[in-house]
């Protein structure tokens, strides 16, 4: 679509009741990034209420009208989703707007191919419009759905706004505060710490801590007011206000929700350390591949179904509404003129009357999905018009490879969707709510954690991809004795899986810090997975390398993965660009000064203007003397690279010497020794 066109919706799918919007875009540098928002219109044009504006920290409608989905990495970039359910929206509800804002002032000119698309509730594209030329804008309105004629229309707005968030709000009829942010981080009763060990659930009513802004200047970073719910101070007591006075009205906070667990672990009453706490979840017990499914089913399907915020981030990405949950384990169903198909578990959700139904099926440890018991379901779904076959697996599903070829029959009037869910990402999700984000109350942040004790059991199953594939080894003793040929489909399996590996180690980094973590890929726009996995693959052949690039939030740099078959060594690395200011060999004495417990093998590339490389040689040296990253030329610096080294795992798995494990080691040590120091800035 072009800027000002305009569709309707019943015009594109007979399934436009319910729609997916996606907002999306890419950055040249790998770091940046904006947060969405949505509103909803009365006739003139304003919100109804301050309650009618949805974001981070109110990302759903109680009436399931709108449900803000959250981040899913892209080839280029990310992507936030939106489910928006136009036939539960009030009557009186006449426009949807889709906005975006930055924070910390940066601006949508530094962003490429700011995009919105538009999906069915079966994932079908009906839709998308370009944004071109953004421009120094804080906050842009993508679009906006709108009721003409008794039906819904979308129209391609584009329109941007340089006071930020701000602006766009109080266009709208959002209240504004003119407090300032410092005044808002002082204030008291901010944070409230989850349940300590051991999880004896208190009561229900407990909320779970929300503490401190992600952005200590608001979304947009600007001066301008922003819309923010501030707490009362701690007075001294004042006179009761007289019945005329009419108390505050409630307005959006736009400070993140952050759970705060206990610093310190109360200390155990137990006599001594042979002593096991009681867990809700055991996995000690399990003895087979059955039973490790059986339970891992009902456990996740249970706590789906108790912790409401839980369940909806994991089902609203497959188009699930909002509303009462119910789940169940070992259903049978018919199945045509043969025995009763049992999947693993049934999730269905009842909103206004309507139900949503998915069925489940689930794999643990290395077990693969089996195509013709897959394909079975989704008959099955299709016959009694199910929405969902949702599988669950350690595998990782990426871009154009399906972990199963199934067949959807097309002529059937109600359409069943195919998704896929990773035990990765389900202890992803778990983390983020329970540890960085905030649950409902302090029982359901116990379940959160019980879940997640089971999950990282070593007994479970659960423990997401764990195996580099049969073609690892054969692959691996091609390039070792350069016989490995290009065009090889061995090689394209290690790059499938490799990405697979990133996409698993961004998950796992980005639930244990809370922050953003992205696979970074610089590949034209519209390029084909297979065709990209199959020049990787050729590359591989070549050089003896599988790299990857990795994009953490607020880090200096993007991180980068560079695993060398040849050598069997894994190197992580991370640029980071010269100051604006100050002189070169004052850049060379503060990134010294900034890692004083990195590791003295931390190898330090001076990046010249021109000529690439410059100068070089490990911490350990150039402590007592940063003058030696310095050209004797004068030549122009553009930055430093700090690089780790270590030694490859030789098995394709995750046991102690194998390379999966050798590569979470290696990124976790490169984080917590160089990224983390970087972040926190220098010392004294």
């Amino acid at each position: 679509m072009v800027k000002g066109g305009n569709v309707g919706l019943s015009a594109l799918s007979e399934h436009a009741g319910a729609v997916i919007v996606s907002l999306g875009w890419s950055s040249a540098s790998g770091d940046g990034d904006a947060d969405v928002s949505v509103l909803l219109l009365d006739g003139d044009g304003k919100v109804r209420s301050d309650d009618d504006f949805y974001f981070y920290n109110n990302p759903a409608a109680a009436d399931g009208s709108v449900q803000l989905l959250g981040k899913i990495p892209t080839e280029s970039g990310s992507e936030d989703r939106i489910s928006l359910d136009l036939t539960a929206a009030a009557g009186d509800v006449q426009r949807i707007v889709l906005a975006a804002s930055r924070y910390g002032g940066a601006r949508f000119g530094d962003l490429d191919d700011l995009r919105l698309t538009l999906a069915d509730r079966n994932g079908e594209g009906l839709l998308r419009f370009t944004i071109e030329d953004a421009g120094p804008i804080g906050a842009v309105i993508f679009g906006e759905l709108y009721r003409r004629d008794g039906g819904w229309k979308f129209r391609a707005v584009g329109q941007g706004y340089d006071s930020g968030l701000a602006g766009l709000a109080t266009d709208f009829g959002i209240d504004v505060d003119d407090a300032d942010e410092s005044a808002a981080d002082e204030e008291p009763g901010g944070a409230l710490e989850a349940a300590p060990e051991p999880p004896v659930p208190p009561d229900a009513s407990a909320r779970v801590a929300v503490q401190g802004p992600a952005h200590a200047q608001g979304p947009v970073g600007t001066s301008a007011p922003i819309p923010r719910q501030v707490a009362p101070r701690a007075t001294a007591p004042q006179a009761a206000p007289s019945v005329e006075q009419a108390p505050p009205p409630k307005r959006p906070r736009t400070a993140r929700k952050k759970v705060t667990l206990p610093a310190v672990t109360r200390k155990s009453l137990a006599e001594n350390d042979s002593w096991r706490m009681a867990r809700l979840f055991p996995a000690g017990t399990l003895k087979s591949d059955r039973e490790r499914e059986t339970r891992a089913t009902s456990v996740l399907l249970s706590v789906m179904a108790q912790v409401p915020e839980f369940g909806r981030r994991l089902t609203a990405a497959f188009g699930a509404p909002a509303g009462r949950m119910e789940t169940y384990t070992e259903v049978s169903l018919p199945h045509g003129g043969e025995s009763p198909k049992r999947p693993d578990g049934l999730i269905r959700v009842e909103r206004a009357g309507k139900l949503w139904t998915a069925l489940v099926e689930t794999k643990t440890n290395g077990n693969p999905l089996r195509t013709a018991q897959v394909q079975d379901y989704v008959d099955i779904a299709g016959r009694r018009a199910y929405e969902a076959v949702i599988t669950l697996s350690n595998d990782v599903a990426l871009d154009g490879s399906p972990l199963v070829d199934v067949k959807i029959d097309g002529r059937r009037k109600h359409k069943v969707a195919l998704w896929h869910l990773s035990w990765a990402e389900v202890t992803h999700q778990a983390q983020m709510l329970i540890r960085h984000e905030g649950v409902g109350n302090a029982a359901h942040a116990w379940l959160l954690r019980e879940l997640l004790y089971y999950l990282q059991h070593e007994n479970s199953g659960c423990h997401g991809f764990q195996n580099m594939g049969p073609a690892w080894v054969p692959v691996r003793r091609g390039i070792d004795e350069e016989t490995l040929c290009e065009g090889d489909p061995r090689a394209v399996d290690v790059v499938a899986n490799w990405e697979r590996l990133i996409r698993q180690v961004c998950l796992r980094l980005g639930g244990e810090l809370g922050q953003k973590v992205l696979p970074v890929q610089r590949v034209k726009r519209g390029t084909d997975p297979g065709e990209r996995r199959a020049a990787l693959a050729d590359r591989l052949c070549r050089e003896g390398r599988l790299q990857a690039e990795l994009r953490i939030e607020d880090s200096p740099g993007v991180l980068g993965l560079t695993a060398d078959l040849r050598t069997s060594k894994l190197r992580t690395s991370l640029d980071v660009p010269a100051p604006a200011a100050g002189s070169p060999l004052t850049w060379a004495k503060r990134l010294v000064r900034q890692l004083p417990d990195a590791p003295a093998d931390l190898h330090v590339e001076t990046l010249v203007d021109g000529r690439g490389s410059g100068p070089r040689g490990t911490l350990e040296r150039l402590r007592p003397e940063p003058a030696d990253l310095l050209p004797r030329d004068g030549a122009t610096i553009t930055g430093f690279r700090l690089s780790l080294f270590k030694g490859m795992g030789s098995t394709r798995g995750t046991a102690e010497t194998g390379f999966i494990r050798s590569v979470d080691e290696a990124v976790d040590r490169f984080h917590d020794t160089v990224v983390t120091p970087l972040q926190r800035g220098p010392r004294g």
